[in-house]
């Protein structure tokens, strides 16, 4: 078992919480890497915490102005607060490494996975890891309103990466590009509201750092497709630096401000990097984030099982989901979350071999591949247009009327 460090926290130039363990071994491995990271725990979202604070002072017309800048663009205002130009200018100025071609395609890697697998596999496993931190899972229980939660949790995380990677979806005022940014804004409001109510810094860091974004960040990037990979569905090394390279935006625009999170990371294995130096200085998994893993896996269960014909009863998608991710993050840490083993395990295995045939047959030749890519974005298409979340999403929710809903 690792052991925490045992010194007094200090390092010179910045403090470290308490949630950080196993740094010199780190340190070996990552090396200067590590402390940056710790330092990372300090540091939020300096642009979009400023527009929290002017948004709660301007009121309904500060969030008017701060809609309309997303829709339609700085230059369409009259009225320009500091804080809210600010962050339109920073989301507007589109960094030099972005093809603008690249969005027009969106992310075609995800776009090229069967909707039925990626939905299975990439959300859940996405949820899971994000959950493992006890850093998050601790924020994201506050509100004890797990079982009601989960469901829209699931149905909102969905509906957000769907209208992110759809071709042009991060163009500027497009879904994809607005529900992003306003996913941003909830971040900093939820960091907001922790630190008002009591959220040890000095422990945990602050709520929703720059660490822990980039830790959501490789959940919609390596873990999902480590997740696919595991049932037979792989990505080619180009498939793999153009998922990354479409990332590195997401994550511009969600405000991971410090490139040396992502920029360097180009493909799974570099990816792989990072997160072994997130998840070697957090702590294993607590009874929140099997909380949120058992009610995830539950909601996920009975959105399938409630679809028009399902494949199998609820509990069987119970099980099956249970083999998918025991077979993507591995016994022990599926052990740690409290995922059960499951007696779809070797059924897995074929689906694995079958998966994998279907996706070279898919990908034989440029003409299958386009087949495939056009098939699939038209099927993710038509779920975005099905797709309805009462009230709609709380990120879209926030940014209409400055509040979470209780």
């Amino acid at each position: 078992m690792s052991t925490a460090i045992t010194d007094s926290k200090k390092h010179p130039g910045f403090n470290i919480p308490g949630r950080v363990i196993n740094l010199d071994q780190a340190r070996v491995r990552h090396g200067d890497n590590a402390d940056h990271m710790v330092r990372m725990l300090a540091v939020g979202d300096p642009l979009a915490d400023a527009v929290i604070v002017e948004m709660d002072a301007l009121g309904k017309e500060g969030r008017r102005i701060l809609n309309a800048g997303f829709a339609d663009g700085l230059e369409s205002l009259t009225d320009r607060p500091p804080a809210i130009t600010a962050l339109l200018q920073q989301l507007e100025t589109m960094p030099a490494w972005v093809d603008p071609d690249m969005l027009g395609r969106g992310e075609v890697a995800a776009l090229s996975i069967s909707p039925f697998w990626y939905g299975l596999c990439a959300i859940s496993s996405a949820l899971v890891h994000t959950y493992a931190s006890p850093a998050i899972a601790r924020l994201l229980t506050q509100t004890g309103r797990l079982t009601t939660m989960a469901p829209r949790r699931l149905a909102e995380t969905g509906m957000w990466a769907r209208q992110a990677t759809m071709p042009g979806g991060l163009l500027r005022g497009a879904p994809g590009y607005q529900a992003t940014v306003q996913v941003r804004l909830l971040h900093a409001r939820m960091r907001s509201s922790a630190l008002k109510h009591g959220w040890d810094a000095a422990e945990w860091g602050v709520p929703i750092s720059q660490v822990d974004v980039a830790r959501t960040w490789l959940d919609f990037t390596l873990t999902p497709f480590r997740a696919l990979t595991a049932l037979g569905i792989e990505l080619t090394q180009v498939e793999q630096n153009s998922l990354y390279q479409y990332w590195h935006y997401i994550a511009y625009l969600l405000g991971l401000e410090d490139d040396s999170f992502y920029r360097d990371v180009t493909d799974h294995d570099s990816a792989q990097e990072l997160r072994h130096l997130l998840d070697l200085t957090i702590g294993p998994p607590d009874e929140n984030s099997r909380a949120l893993t058992a009610a995830m896996v539950g909601a996920l269960a009975n959105l399938l099982a409630s679809a028009p014909q399902p494949l199998m009863p609820h509990a069987g998608f119970v099980d099956l989901i249970h083999g998918m991710l025991r077979r993507t993050v591995g016994d022990d840490r599926a052990d740690q979350l409290g995922i059960p083993v499951s007696s779809a395990a070797p059924f897995l295995v074929m689906i694995a071999l079958a998966n994998s045939e279907a996706r070279r047959w898919q990908t034989f030749t440029p003409q299958s591949a386009a087949q495939a890519l056009q098939e699939n974005t038209a099927a993710r298409m038509a779920e975005n247009r099905s797709a309805s979340i009462p009230g709609g999403p709380t990120y879209q929710q926030h940014a209409q009327t400055g509040t979470v809903g209780g």
